[in-house]
């Protein structure tokens, strides 16, 4: 496919903070992408919270399947618009690499923990994630991503007024020219994620009954959609599992909604704007990749309405209230007892201390409880604190 002169080319790359040979047949962003796949942080995201733990049931979201469904909507975007799709797509995938057990109720945890030793962000330990913590390659920490997916990862959320340390150092290191928007690319994996946890949480909110389909009648876009799900399900030759086919309609519609209109009203910037070059993108006033205003309007009440009625139900609460106080009292555990952290994570505190850094050590546990699975979390407190399997930790011969 022949990119807009706008999308980010193989001719203006900016390479990686190591220098590599580009791998024949792919171009670097498919080796982005394939790297974040590859990677560890990746992979435990399949055991990570979206909104319900993933003990709760089978068929939840999990920050895995949610980065999928990001992938799946971003791609078909770019795809659209003539924008690098492969840029696009590792963006999308990488976009939660830095999110904690429990979710949000994880990272709030985390954030009280460190609020006095530069604080605690998902999006801060997307970028620790693969600049530094993945830890497989001989000649580099870290995934050696371009420099592209580092400016996506770092202006997620457009630009960046007042970065955390770790950015900030990064930033110093390799400029991500923060005062600037992203690329085009790397706005559409943003705005796709809205897109995505906003249809599939209502999916899973009426999944599990803590949403009613009397509720949505009125909400904008997806009251449209019941509607024309309940006429079309009229017609339906199946019986069976109707309330399913039914929330499926419905859930398909609001995305088709929102990503027709996101092509539509992006385009309509995009000539407007008339960009030459990528540069353009960065340096205009305001973020390209948009909803319409009405459509804009109807999706912020979608998110009012889940922040009421989904992510503050009771029944949520009381699954982030565990999960959070699970997190804190397993930090204040390793932060006081530093030997019982695993041999690897132990060595690193060790030094951190012997150099009298505290805040290096706190940062070092909280890089392995960021990285922990909620079953993880769950299963390590268990390992510290139940004297009943004690047994469990030195066979006895």
């Amino acid at each position: 496919m022949d990119f807009a002169s706008y999308a980010v080319h193989k001719k203006n790359a900016r390479g990686r903070f190591y220098s590599e040979t580009e791998a024949q047949g792919r171009n670097p962003w498919q080796r982005d992408r394939d790297r974040v796949i590859h990677s560890t942080a990746f992979r435990v995201l399949q055991y990570k919270t979206q909104v319900f733990i993933n003990h709760e049931g089978n068929f939840f979201r999990t920050r895995l399947t949610h980065s999928l469904e990001v992938a799946q909507i971003a791609c078909s975007v770019a795809r659209a618009l003539h924008l690098n799709e492969d840029l696009t797509e590792c963006l999308a995938l990488a976009h939660d690499l830095g999110h904690s057990p429990f979710g949000h109720a994880g990272e709030r945890a985390l954030e009280s923990m460190m609020k006095d030793y530069n604080g605690f962000s998902h999006n801060d330990q997307s970028l620790r994630q693969v600049t530094l913590l993945e830890q497989q390659y001989s000649a580099f920490n870290g995934l050696n991503l371009t420099w592209e997916s580092l400016e996506g990862l770092a202006k997620h959320n457009g630009p960046v007024k007042q970065p955390y340390p770790y950015l900030k150092r990064i930033n110093q290191l390799y400029s991500m020219e923060l005062s600037s928007y992203a690329s085009a690319e790397a706005q559409i994996a943003s705005i796709s994620d809205d897109i995505a946890y906003h249809s599939h949480d209502l999916d899973d909110g009426l999944r599990a009954g803590l949403l009613q389909l009397s509720e949505l009648k009125d909400l904008p876009i997806v009251g449209k959609a019941l509607y024309e799900a309940r006429k079309q399900m009229d017609f339906c030759q199946f019986k069976d599992g109707l309330e399913k086919r039914l929330r499926h309609e419905i859930i398909r519609r609001v995305i088709d909604c929102l990503v027709h209109d996101l092509k539509n009203q992006t385009a309509k910037n995009l000539y407007e704007l008339a960009p030459k070059s990528i540069d353009d993108i960065r340096y205009c006033a305001y973020g390209i990749v948009q909803f319409s205003p009405e459509i804009a309007k109807g999706n912020q009440e979608i998110r009012d309405f889940l922040y009421k009625n989904l992510y503050s139900h009771w029944r949520v609460n009381r699954m982030s209230r565990k999960g959070e106080i699970l997190v804190k009292d397993l930090f204040k555990i390793l932060s006081e007892n530093i030997d019982l952290l695993p041999k690897e994570w132990q060595i690193r505190a060790v030094e951190a201390e012997k150099r009298k850094q505290k805040s290096g050590v706190l940062r070092i546990i909280t890089d392995y409880i960021a990285g922990m699975t909620d079953r993880y979390v769950i299963e390590e407190y268990q390992r510290l604190t139940d004297l009943s399997i004690l047994s469990q930790d030195i066979k006895i011969i």
